[in-house]
């Protein structure tokens, strides 16, 4: 791999929040208190019909997620997050979210004893690709995002996620329920037990795309950093 292509990749540490509810709405939390565009969370929400829907803090967070994954609209909203005691409260436009954690299992364990730096390497994230189709199906570790960019999920952590409460433009969408269809905005899919998943992401620019570290006016987070 050539030099200019490691150098423009950009890391993304937080937690990602696979939901199902029984509307069928599916929702993906994005909640990243370390990136290139510094704390922010962003959320995706995947109607029954398939209707992919980003909604996200600021423009240049929208630009740059809409140009990772696939959605067919895009909204720029207010997105507040709020975490006590095992219970995350979500505000985001239409959006008024609650969820609450379980214990983690055998697996959560596990993946709490990986090393911070091993979940950072692309390397580590494809040795894991293998075991992650066979324990959590229509999960991917690396693959190719939108617009030619690559990405590598390195988890750190697996929590359940026993109780969801969800408003969805004035609609209540139901109990908790499993993600399923699975959601459609990239390469894979969240599991499909409701989950949080601590997570290190690892985006690489597609070939003759300007480095995405170079993301003005931001503390970056290169593969070194």
């Amino acid at each position: 791999m050539s030099g200019p292509r490691h150098r423009g990749r950009v890391r993304f540490d937080g937690w990602i929040a696979g939901l199902g509810t029984a509307s069928g709405v599916r929702i993906v939390l994005g909640h990243w208190p370390r990136s290139p565009f510094g704390p922010f969370s962003d959320v995706m929400v995947e109607r029954p019909g398939g209707e992919r829907l980003l909604l996200a803090p600021t423009r240049e967070v929208a630009d740059f997620v809409g140009g990772t994954y696939v959605f067919d609209r895009v909204r720029v909203v207010p997105v507040d997050v709020r975490v006590a005691d095992g219970t995350w409260s979500v505000l985001a436009g239409p959006l008024d979210l609650r969820f609450t954690t379980g214990r983690r299992g055998l697996l959560g364990l596990l993946l709490c004893a990986v090393p911070g730096v091993l979940a950072r390497q692309p390397a580590w994230c494809a040795l894991a690709s293998l075991p992650a189709r066979f324990l959590l199906p229509g999960v991917r570790t690396r693959g190719s995002a939108g617009g030619g960019r690559r990405e590598w999920y390195g988890a750190r952590d697996l929590r359940p996620v026993r109780a969801v409460s969800a408003v969805f433009e004035s609609v209540d969408l139901g109990a908790v329920a499993p993600v399923s269809p699975p959601v459609r905005f990239g390469f894979g899919s969240v599991p499909r037990q409701p989950s949080l998943t601590r997570v290190t992401t690892t985006v690489e620019p597609a070939p003759g795309e300007a480095p995405l570290e170079g993301v003005p006016g931001r503390r970056r987070m290169s593969e070194g950093g």
